[in-house]
């Protein structure tokens, strides 16, 4: 029995495709650029993916993209 969860993107991605996705394979949180589907996946402890999910929840990183908002 597989644990992979299918890719998922967020509601706020644009029409255009321009988005990250996330799933859980075998219960590892993994990001792949949406764009480029066999390219590389980068697999996260689910300690690292919680930590970064609520830095961004906070707004940590908003300053990162505030200069190159569509």
């Amino acid at each position: 029995m597989s644990s992979d969860t299918p890719w998922i993107k967020a509601r706020a991605s644009n029409a255009g495709g321009a988005c990250v996705q996330m799933r859980s394979r075998a219960g590892q949180p993994e990001i792949r650029d949406s764009k480029n589907p066999h390219g590389t996946v980068l697999r996260l402890s689910t300690g690292c993916a919680g930590a970064w999910l609520d830095g961004a929840r906070r707004g940590e990183f908003d300053h990162l993209i505030t200069a190159h908002r569509d």
